[in-house]
C-alpha cells in the first residue's frame, strides 16, 4: 500500500483540469501524480507551468521521443525505480518508439549496442555514471563528446536529474502500481543492473 495515500474522485476542480490536460479521455491518473496531489498546489504549478506534460517531465521536444523514452527508462533503472519504469513500459515507451527487445535491454548491467544508435548507447554510459557513480570522468566525456555536442548533454543531464527526482518520490511515497497494459515483469525478474 501507497505510504502517502493518492487522492480520489471526485478530484477538485484545479486538479481535474490539470488530470485532464495530462491523460488520454477515460485513463485513470496514475498512482505517482494522485499522490502527489496531496500538495494540490505543487502538482498544479508542474502541470501549468509545463514541467510535466503528457509525455513526462520537461518535454521541450528538444530531444527524439526514441532516445528520450530510452534514457528515462534507463534512469528509472540505475535508480531502482520500478514503479516509474513499469509506467512508462505501460503507457508510453511503445508509442515514442522503442522496441519490446531495447525496452528489455534497459534493464540489463551492459545494454546491447547492437540494439541502440550509438549515440543512444553513449548516453547510457552517462546515465550510468551520473546515477551511479555520481562522477563523468575524462574519458567518458570524451566518448560522449564524439556523438552529441554541449547543448544535448545539458539537457540530457537535465532529464536525468529530473527522473532521479522522480525516483526519490517513489522512494518516499513507495506507489502501489498502476493497472496499465502488460508492462514487462521487472519486480519478480530484478533487474541485471540492481545485481
Amino acid at each position: 500500500m501507497s505510504r502517502i495515500e493518492p487522492v480520489t474522485a471526485p478530484y477538485s476542480a484545479a486538479l481535474a483540469a490539470s488530470f485532464a490536460r495530462l491523460l488520454p479521455p477515460g485513463m485513470a491518473p496514475p498512482v505517482l501524480f494522485r499522490a502527489v496531489a496531496r500538495n494540490e498546489g505543487l502538482f498544479k504549478h508542474m502541470v501549468d507551468t509545463g514541467l510535466l506534460g503528457p509525455s513526462g517531465l520537461l518535454d521541450r521536444h528538444a530531444l527524439p521521443p526514441a532516445l528520450r523514452e530510452a534514457l528515462i527508462l534507463r534512469t528509472c533503472v540505475a535508480w531502482r525505480n520500478h514503479y516509474e519504469w513499469q509506467l512508462h513500459v505501460g503507457t508510453i515507451a511503445r508509442r515514442m518508439g522503442l522496441t519490446d527487445a531495447q525496452i528489455a535491454d534497459t534493464r540489463r548491467a551492459r545494454p546491447d549496442p547492437a540494439l541502440w544508435p550509438a549515440q543512444t548507447f553513449v548516453l547510457f554510459q552517462l546515465v550510468d555514471a551520473l546515477v551511479q557513480r555520481h562522477e563523468v570522468d575524462d574519458a567518458l566525456f570524451a566518448r560522449l563528446r564524439e556523438h552529441a555536442d554541449e547543448a544535448l548533454l545539458i539537457e540530457v543531464t537535465q532529464l536525468v536529474g529530473l527522473y532521479a527526482g522522480v525516483g526519490m518520490l517513489c522512494a518516499l511515497i513507495r506507489p502501489d502500481a498502476d493497472p496499465y497494459g502488460a508492462a514487462l515483469p521487472m519486480d519478480e525478474e530484478k533487474c541485471e543492473a540492481d545485481r
